[in-house]
């Protein structure tokens, strides 16, 4: 079975509409994608939460999918007609072989090797190193695959602490990652939190999977506990807001981990937190930093 794709450039203030009109109009799906992608005029969409993205990108590629046998030119017609336009868009056309779309996507992910004795290793591919200490883990809905150097900074921290016999608490937890690792690296108790329910979920089923115990829940759930580490890899809006109440969760003696920070914003975190615990670069990866303090 194959399909065919008809793509065209639109500019900002169209390019959602002719894919809604597409799709009521005929297209078994529509896409929007940057028409700049891989130029030096590229322009991600993300914003750090209190900040707001573009809605989309000034200039737009829309991407219909048809069948095979769909009247494109007719259909094209009627949605521009739709939306009142003066006349079609220049359009390519292209055919869409069927794939197996799981083989596809698992091939684009390989075991990550964190350290000599931490690798990240997907369900579906052999462990390179048997007797090494393996996560298994499956990239899914949550954040957190080891692949960001966010995500390794804090790996290769923790694997640097040796939380052998120590209390964490993994604060926007993600996937679980950073709590299963502690957990296999020997800590005796491992908490997460996170804002979204389904990272939570899938927090839970990656510590089963991996056999280790650790707690998952929203982040919204008291917390009355003092924990010897706290680690949190969420991002610096977040972390300006959270620095008394993640502070708090640290005890006296116990050590405080702060990443997905930029560079650019270190200093900043820094001085935000210093009230409660200094903190300093503990390490760098592209462009992000890991903060580490001790609680006096």
């Amino acid at each position: 079975m194959a399909w065919i794709s008809a793509s065209f450039l639109a500019d900002a203030d169209l390019a959602e509409s002719l894919a809604d009109v597409l799709l009521t109009t005929g297209a078994l799906s529509a896409s929007i994608e940057d028409a700049d992608a891989g130029t030096p005029q590229e322009k991600p969409q993300f914003a750090e939460p209190g900040e707001e993205a573009a809605a989309v990108w000034e200039r737009s590629r829309v991407i219909a999918l048809f069948a095979e046998d769909a009247s494109i030119d007719r259909i094209m017609k009627e949605a521009t007609a739709t939306l009142g336009l003066a006349a079609v868009p220049d359009f390519a056309l292209g055919r869409v072989e069927e794939e197996n779309w799981v083989a596809l996507t698992q091939s684009q992910f390989d075991p990550i090797r964190i350290s000599a004795r931490l690798w990240i290793v997907p369900s579906w591919r052999a462990a390179p190193d048997p007797a090494a200490i393996n996560l298994l883990l499956d990239p899914g809905m949550a954040f957190g695959t080891g692949s960001h150097p966010t995500t390794r900074l804090c790996l290769e921290w923790l694997e640097r602490a040796q939380p052998d016999g120590k209390t964490l608490l993994d604060y926007g937890c993600g996937s679980g990652i950073l709590a299963i690792a502690a957990a296999k690296l020997g800590a005796t108790r491992v908490d997460g939190v996170d804002i979204d329910p389904q990272a939570v979920s899938a927090a839970r089923a990656n510590a089963e999977k991996n056999g280790v115990a650790a707690r998952f829940d929203v982040s919204n759930t008291a917390l009355d506990n003092e924990y010897d580490l706290v680690i949190a890899n969420i991002l610096a809006n977040p972390l300006r807001v959270l620095a008394p109440a993640l502070c708090g969760q640290v005890r006296p003696g116990g050590s405080l981990v702060l990443s997905g920070i930029l560079e650019t914003q270190a200093a900043e975190i820094i001085d935000i937190y210093a009230p409660w615990i200094p903190l300093a670069v503990a390490d760098t990866q592209e462009g992000w930093v890991c903060l580490a303090g001790v609680r006096t």
